[in-house]
């Protein structure tokens, strides 16, 4: 894949396993990707595809019976695949590398107050005294929109609602300073009017600060509003990878289609909710051709024996499926997605609609 923008992550042939009652069960399978700097690059799919341990590889965060089995990840000139204790990772995570997970609680101590935690980051990564740090925690809480910061500084995580608590996430990832910053479901647990506001105040500090954004979802539909280019996910491989034109527009891949055709958003009185049968692939089984097969009404008997290599579309378009083959018979996309720029429209304007109602009646 080529691309004249500046690499900062790049994963060659990585496969990841665990050892789970005294099997090795293969999760990442062999997968290559490039993240670069400055884009959202959104990691799409159902739970269990492999989305967060994938991201994990790049801070050391794996479950302790978790490896890398193989394959490398270069950030800038250092492969951190040869990272073997904690301490290695001191410089990565956290300071270049930051995670915001989906419920903000597990990351906050809630015996600790809101701004002790912050502070906390910045005397640890940056060497500020006890006085400057509560200043500049003060400053990023109000970065972040929390009302009167400078009275919510001693308050503990349970006096602040869910989508503050996120912001307070927000801040502490700021705090870092990081270079690279993963969203992990971060709105999955948020009313849709908090959730819109948490992705647009991500987006802002992206501009303001630069950052490199991986955002990691099983909705489609949230990525619509902030990725540069999509990866969907499915069996521990990418399947489709795309700019958010390509995916949305122009996808490729049958299990892309089932993701679109499944979006909420554009279901009607007159049709029926659409939603992908049968349940992912299971890790502890040997998985042989497309691992999507058994769910694929589009199905090729090819499928069913080999693993289908990544298909270039375009030079930003790429998807792993026979029926990109030029032997492959024409299939015609899901009626649902034929014209999905049109209904994408109107479902962005029925939501602003009801963001404005919202807002009318506080």
């Amino acid at each position: 894949m080529t691309n004249e923008k500046e690499i900062v992550i790049s994963v060659k042939n990585l496969n990841v396993k665990f050892l789970s009652h005294g099997k090795k069960v293969h999760v990442i399978r062999d997968i290559s990707l490039d993240v670069y700097k400055g884009e959202t690059l959104a990691i799409v799919g159902e739970s269990g595809s492999g989305k967060s341990v994938f991201t994990k590889t790049f801070t050391g965060m794996l479950d302790a019976n978790g490896y890398i089995d193989s394959g490398f990840i270069m950030f800038g000139d250092i492969d951190v695949t040869k990272f073997k204790k904690s301490k290695d990772w001191y410089g990565i995570r956290g300071k270049r590398i930051a995670t915001i997970f989906q419920d903000p609680m597990t990351s906050l101590n809630p015996l600790l107050s809101i701004g002790y935690q912050i502070s906390e980051v910045l005397r640890l990564h940056h060497g500020l005294s006890k006085k400057e740090a509560k200043e500049e925690a003060i400053k990023l809480l109000e970065r972040v929109r929390i009302p009167d910061a400078r009275k919510r500084y001693d308050d503990y995580p349970f006096q602040y609602s869910g989508g503050m608590r996120q912001r307070v996430v927000i801040a502490i990832a700021l705090a870092c300073r990081p270079e690279v910053l993963i969203c992990d479901e971060p709105t999955t647990a948020l009313d849709v009017t908090v959730q819109t506001q948490i992705l647009d105040l991500i987006k802002e500090l992206q501009e303001e600060y630069g950052w490199t954004i991986i955002f990691i979802t099983h909705d489609l539909g949230v990525v619509a509003k902030v990725a540069d280019r999509i990866a969907v996910m499915y069996g521990g491989q990418f399947v489709e990878i795309g700019t958010a034109e390509d995916v949305f527009y122009r996808p490729a891949h049958p299990y892309t289609w089932a993701l679109l055709s499944s979006l909420p958003q554009l279901g009607t009185k007159e049709e029926p909710l659409l939603y992908i049968k049968g349940n992912p692939p299971t890790f502890g089984d040997e998985i042989i051709g497309d691992a999507f097969a058994p769910r694929n009404e589009y199905a090729l008997r090819i499928d069913y024996i080999q693993e289908p290599p990544l298909f270039k579309i375009s030079d930003t378009h790429y998807a792993k499926t026979w029926l990109l083959d030029k032997n492959a018979p024409n299939v015609e996309k899901p009626r649902v997605i034929r014209n999905l720029r049109e209904r994408m429209q109107i479902a962005a304007d029925e939501l602003q609609k009801e963001l404005g109602d919202t807002y009318e009646k506080r």
